[in-house]
């Protein structure tokens, strides 16, 4: 699909984390290519990633089991030789930049180097999909893999995907407070359901949630997490989410130790 001829010269790079075990797919949602190239030009301690003229191609790994989308593909124009830092010089292929963000591959790297050599490794890397865009976490994960900063829902929950899963469940969810750890525990089952409940997080903050009110709404964009811990489908019993909803306050401890009162 690249149309690359010389795949001796090709080296791939699957970015699995990036500073301490950041998700680089973080980075992409949030623009900071910055970040992502570094760690794709990046040199180990004691090992070179390239060498001059060779042809680089990244990945970062989607919330999905063995997904990876594209986000580069460069070409080496000057060996730094440094290691333990970012080693080299690079151009840009413009060519490929019209897959940049849209091209979604299956591949299930079964070594520990997570850089290698594309003629080893082209044939196990099937094409899922092309994106009609460029990808902003608009594909819906499923209800078990939700784990949103506050920037980042507050995007998605335009998207309709995400609109359509979420609107039509009750259910239980968690708020964790990444600064110290605290959570918090909710329930949705009104008007939207969870879609609903999570709007109004979306626009005040606290939601209403008498501990979160002594919190700033910038401090909540910054540091909140949310995340789904139970599903319901509509026509289950109020009661019942309620019951869910106190049985996971009581196992989490978020009475005693987090930001519920009742």
């Amino acid at each position: 699909m690249l149309n690359l001829d010389d795949l001796d010269n090709v080296k791939v790079r699957f970015n699995l984390s990036i500073d301490d075990n950041k998700n680089p797919i973080d980075f992409f949602k949030n623009a900071d290519f910055d970040t992502l190239l570094r760690a794709q030009y990046w040199n180990y301690s004691k090992l070179k990633s390239y060498k001059a003229g060779q042809i680089t191609i990244g990945f970062v790994k989607l919330a999905q089991s063995d997904q990876w989308l594209l986000f580069h593909v460069g070409r080496i124009t000057r060996d730094l030789n440094k290691l333990n830092g970012i080693g080299y010089e690079y151009e840009v292929l413009s060519e490929y930049e019209k897959y940049f963000g849209r091209l979604i591959v299956r591949y299930k790297n079964e070594s520990q180097n997570m850089i290698r050599r594309a003629n080893s490794i082209m044939d196990q890397c099937e094409v899922l999909q092309i994106l009609p865009d460029t990808f902003d976490n608009d594909i819906f994960p499923g209800y078990d893999k939700v784990n949103l900063l506050w920037h980042e829902m507050s995007r998605v929950l335009s998207k309709e995907g995400w609109r359509t899963a979420l609107q039509n469940q009750k259910g239980v969810y968690m708020i964790t407070d990444q600064s110290n750890g605290k959570m918090y525990v909710g329930s949705a089952y009104g008007d939207h359901m969870i879609l609903g409940r999570w709007k109004s997080y979306i626009k005040i903050g606290h939601g209403g949630n008498v501990e979160l009110k002594k919190l700033s709404f910038e401090y909540i964009k910054v540091n909140f997490k949310y995340s789904i811990l139970d599903i319901f489908k509509s026509t289950v019993d109020d009661k019942a989410i309620l019951e869910r909803e106190s049985w996971w306050k009581m196992v989490l401890q978020t009475r005693e130790f987090g930001y519920n009162i009742n």
